[in-house]
């Protein structure tokens, strides 16, 4: 498997990226309850874009890594 370097793009489209769909549909997904991400997660994250962009909002928030992301 080739390693991939991490994209820095991605976490600055995740401070403005909204929800697509849903309960929680045109909030940011930053601002999206953990909670909500871990039921997605036991679920499965859908495939594509949103996917990608809520697994990642997913593992920042349950890390406590919040803090690595500029204040919006």
């Amino acid at each position: 498997m080739e390693h991939q370097a991490p994209n820095p793009n991605i976490l600055k489209e995740l401070l403005t990226y909204q929800m697509p769909y849903g309960k929680y549909k045109g909030r940011r997904i930053l601002d999206i309850p953990v909670n909500y991400l871990e039921w997605l997660c036991s679920q499965g994250f859908p495939k594509g874009k949103s996917g990608m962009m809520l697994s990642t909002a997913h593992v920042i928030k349950t890390n406590g890594l919040e803090h690595l992301l500029p204040k919006q």
